[in-house]
């Protein structure tokens, strides 16, 4: 298949305060997301302290793999904001002042009844090889240059300043300059198995993938999504040809895939439990309402979920769920009897299709040898048959909850799809 040149970006932030993580560089981000909806693949994102060496080696590398670079910050009057001198110093020219800058710094300050100081006045100089970008929220101009084929453009690092820059003129005019090719991006989502025994069962079909189409696999908490990203010219092709690879993969992944693109597992619930009329119900203990809260978190969740305890005490396991003292003793909070009961007990309370149970030790403390900290049992029960299943998790206490969450959750997905064997 042919395809259009892949233009290539490259994004440094600059500023001591990034590194030292006083503040979150949340613009590469933003312009990593505009840049992929053109067909721009950002190639690197880097963040550079205020260093002269740093920063022209950083210039160096971007231009030796990128065709756009694009940087954020340093542009203030101080002496320590460097991105205007060096990027002079780099493209060999002078510093001089521009009229129609200052003008629109005068204008600014004007405004805001504020007076034009010296340090102001210094906004409006700039390198004499770069094209001046106004900037209409800020006194930081943009500069574009163009130089051997590549693009640069420096911005202010202001969010909202940044953005209207890259909103109405940097891209406009990557447009105008670079033939673009089409990306698409189609991502599955899979749930209950591990990126490497994912890949173990993929890899045949992802040794058979066209060469414009590239698939990168993405693991977060209990999750592992597969990007399939495409590149060619007309959008409806990479569209078509991207479901016909789903269509070969999903027989070998299905049981794991619960959606695509940006839905949740709780949202991809939400639909089945929907679509086969049935209501779900829960009882916490280790999970702490963490579940319920994931499942009520969805828009129209009142439509199937009944509600849900919370008997933390072994107290009120027994009083508010009818779970038998007999089997906390002899098997504890935290064993399979336990969570058989609560899962059964809580269906039948709330009159729901699915009982949802949990309890175990989040930590980090409580374990002992024969139950250590991150075991936990949960369990999903419906009529005439309920499903258990044994955690073994971590130390840390939040993730183990939130661990919890994702496989209680997954425990109900395969329970309405009836494939829990």
């Amino acid at each position: 298949m042919t395809s259009t040149k892949e233009i290539k970006a490259e994004i440094l932030a600059i500023g001591d305060e990034l590194l030292y993580g006083q503040i979150m560089d949340t613009n590469s981000h933003w312009i990593s997301k505009e840049l992929d909806k053109i067909g721009v693949r950002v190639v690197r994102r880097s963040t550079v302290g205020d260093s002269r060496e740093s920063i022209m080696a950083a210039f160096a590398e971007a231009e030796s793999r990128a065709d756009i670079i694009l940087m954020t910050g340093g542009l203030g009057p101080t002496s320590d904001d460097l991105t205007k001198p060096l990027l002079a110093e780099y493209f060999n020219c002078e510093i001089a002042l521009v009229p129609e800058a200052l003008e629109a710094v005068r204008s600014f300050f004007e405004k805001r009844g504020r007076e034009l100081t010296p340090l102001n006045v210094l906004q409006a100089h700039l390198p004499t090889k770069c094209q001046y970008i106004p900037n209409e929220l800020g006194t930081a101009p943009g500069m574009w240059f163009e130089e051997n084929g590549k693009v640069w453009m420096s911005m202010p690092g202001v969010p909202h300043e940044m953005k209207k820059l890259m909103s109405e003129h940097v891209i406009p005019k990557i447009k105008e300059i670079f033939p673009l090719p089409t990306i698409y991006h189609k991502v599955i989502k899979t749930v209950g198995i591990g990126e490497s025994w994912l890949a173990d069962l993929i890899k045949d079909w992802e040794k058979n993938l066209p060469s414009h189409i590239k698939l990168a696999y993405l693991p977060s908490l209990g999750h592992v999504k597969l990007r399939l990203t495409a590149f060619g010219e007309k959008i409806e092709e990479l569209q078509s040809e991207v479901e016909m690879k789903i269509g070969e993969v999903k027989p070998l992944i299905d049981k794991y895939i619960y959606g695509y693109n940006n839905e949740t597992l709780e949202e991809a619930i939400g639909i089945l439990l929907k679509r086969s009329n049935k209501k779900v119900a829960l009882a916490e203990s280790c999970s702490g309402g963490y579940i319920s809260h994931l499942i009520t978190s969805v828009p129209g969740s009142s439509e199937y979920f009944q509600g849900s305890l919370i008997p933390y005490h072994n107290h009120f396991k027994n009083i508010l769920l009818d779970v038998e003292n007999d089997t906390l003793k002899e098997f504890g909070a935290v064993s399979e009897e336990t969570v058989i009961q609560m899962s059964e007990n809580i269906r039948k309370k709330f009159e729901a299709d699915f009982g949802l149970a949990s309890s175990g030790i989040a930590g980090p403390a409580g374990g002992w040898a024969e139950k250590p900290v991150g075991t936990v049992w949960i369990a999903c029960a419906m009529e005439g048959k309920t499903i258990t299943k044994k955690l073994q998790l971590t130390q840390d206490r939040m993730l183990n909850i939130q661990l919890t969450g994702v496989a209680a959750l997954n425990l109900l997905r395969l329970s309405i799809l009836g494939k829990t064997e």
